[in-house]
């Protein structure tokens, strides 16, 4: 399988996963790699083992393997700029060149075992290979947006401590206005063809870097990556994985969910192109928000080249784009519902019926059931906590913890189960069916009101390109539906009132009359993150005025 990636598209904070999934694809043709083994231990019927690190027991026996068979090889990584120009590199290229990057990291950067480095690059090669190069030293690789202000690189290098930061030319303005106030920051290294003051150069320093590296020998267990996360109060969280739960973890996902195969290309992205006429994309996994952007353009007429997979997650789907999206490719999208501190939790996995709007059955080795506040099982229909049951050992596909806020991590435990934070309900076949995070549920006049219904609604509308449901005060009912509305680009200047009646009106027939959006807001633009999900808790807050 080729990993395809477009510069100015990919920029999901699991690319990761996508080395993980490079050896997700051959593991039928070749016995040295034991594939039925990390299948055997994504469904719990062998022990983790004691020892395991992707880039030593993966990557580079994939290196070997293609030594051995002495012919052309599919590339590991394939990267475009969108101007041209490309790269493409085999298992062996990603390995040798991993090792000098992991000699910069060793050597020049002065970095150790354990420590901590924030890498901020936007997704040039050099990601991987600093990614990679991580793994190799036994540094702890912390991912960052380039989207993150002054402010937020200060927060993330204080909250980590951590003693290296990489970045471009763009953001190394930012990170010296707040260097002098991180005392555990010791080196900076910057991803660019000119020199910086108090900078080191990762060009320079790789060009010289020797390309022999012995790889650390890590336990399962061992720390390998910190994901900042928001939370529903606070400043974001430090979820911290392992290297099995992150390097072995996500075996079944790749194999089951992306169903991808030794000739496959999957392309990752989070922004709307054009790349699938061009390319011989055959797994496409996207944000549902490029879903529903792609459709508003009725791509019928266009043609892609090799097209036959869509995935997609983060967010809950909308039926109606789903229902679009099959009428103008005649692809169905198979959805995935997940967070970074478990991985995959529940999917439509290829040759499951698609229940549209349901976010599938629960994946492997997970057991998902509905839980009321005292963790006990609830009925189909009934809506409640989505949880996963644990026993006595957390699954090793779990997060280790929330780093240094053990309140935090014990507050998801609820009796035997882990509390994901999200509210749904299971019907009688077991497909899960999202309502919202526990948060986002508005109670109004004794009605519990979940906004992914009232969007959906929305959406339906041929006014409405997209929309953000959120509770607002109301001295009467104490909080009411509150609606964001981005118009489609085809609504000409409309009376505003009008134009609310009518969508009130609308939500009434299609939902029950209780839950219409007593309060309508027409907005440029709604707040979202890196992967495109939209950021409710923003503007939940402005609405009641705590920013």
């Amino acid at each position: 399988m080729k990993i395809f990636l477009e510069f100015q598209v990919l920029r999901s904070p699991w690319s990761i996963q996508t080395l993980c999934r490079l050896f997700h694809q051959y593991h039928r043709a070749f016995a040295p790699l034991n594939f039925s083994d990390y299948e055997a231990i994504n469904r719990c019927e062998k022990e983790v083992p004691e020892y395991f690190n992707f880039a030593s027991d993966v990557l580079d026996k994939w290196s070997q393997i293609e030594k051995e068979r002495k012919g052309p090889s599919n590339p590991a990584l394939w990267w475009i700029n969108g101007k041209g120009s490309e790269v493409k590199w085999s298992f062996e290229e990603l390995g040798i060149l991993s090792r000098k990057a992991a000699n910069v990291l060793s050597g020049p950067c002065d970095l150790q075992r354990g420590d901590r480095v924030i890498v901020i690059l936007p997704r040039i090669p050099e990601w991987w290979l600093l990614n990679v190069a991580c793994m190799r030293t036994g540094v702890i690789f912390i991912p960052g947006t380039t989207q993150l202000t002054a402010k937020d690189i200060c927060y993330r290098l204080l909250t980590s401590k951590a003693k290296c930061i990489v970045t471009t030319d763009a953001l190394a303005p930012a990170v010296d206005s707040v260097a002098s106030k991180c005392q555990s920051l010791k080196t900076k290294l910057i991803v660019s063809e000119s020199s910086r003051a108090k900078w080191l150069n990762f060009s320079n320093l790789f060009k010289a870097a020797p390309a022999v590296h012995d790889c650390v020998k890590t336990r399962s267990q061992d720390p390998m990556a910190i994901y900042f996360t928001s939370g529903t109060t606070g400043s974001p969280k430090m979820v911290e994985h392992s290297y099995g739960s992150f390097g072995l973890g996500f075996f079944l996902c790749g194999r089951y969910w992306m169903n991808v195969t030794p000739s496959d290309i999957l392309w990752n992205m989070s922004d709307t192109a054009w790349t699938l006429c061009t390319y011989p994309v055959t797994t496409l996994c996207s944000a549902p928000t490029s879903y529903s952007m792609l459709v508003q353009h009725n791509i019928t007429s266009y043609t892609f080249k090799a097209l036959k997979h869509c995935l997609t997650g983060g967010e809950p789907l909308n039926p109606e784009v789903m229902a679009q999206w099959k009428r103008q490719t005649g692809l169905d999208i198979y959805e995935a519902y997940g967070q970074t501190e478990t991985g995959m939790v529940c999917a439509n996995m290829k040759g499951m019926k698609i229940k549209p709007g349901s976010l599938g059955k629960a994946a492997t080795p997970y057991d998902v059931q509905i839980v009321d506040e005292n963790g006990s099982i609830l009925p189909p229909g009934k809506e409640g906590d989505i949880a996963i049951k644990i026993s006595a050992k957390r699954p090793f596909t779990f997060f280790n913890h929330y780093l240094d806020d053990p309140v935090k991590t014990a507050s998801t435990i609820r009796g035997n189960f882990y509390i994901t934070g999200d509210r749904g309900s299971m019907d009688e076949d077991g497909y899960i069916w999202f309502m919202g995070r526990s948060d986002d549920v508005i109670i109004s006049s004794g009605y519990r009101i979940g906004p992914f219904e009232i969007e959906n609604a929305l959406i339906e509308h041929p006014a409405v390109a997209e929309s953000a449901v959120v509770s607002s005060p109301d001295p009467v009912r104490g909080e009411v539906v509150k609606a964001f509305v981005v118009l489609s680009p085809s609504v000409k200047s409309q009376d505003p009132k009008k134009l609310t009646c009518e969508l009130q009106n609308h939500v009434k027939k299609v939902t029950a009359p209780y839950k219409y959006p007593r309060k309508i807001e027409f907005v440029q633009q709604l707040p979202k993150t890196i992967a495109g999900k939209i950021r409710r808790n923003e503007l939940r807050k402005k609405e009641w005025g705590h920013i």
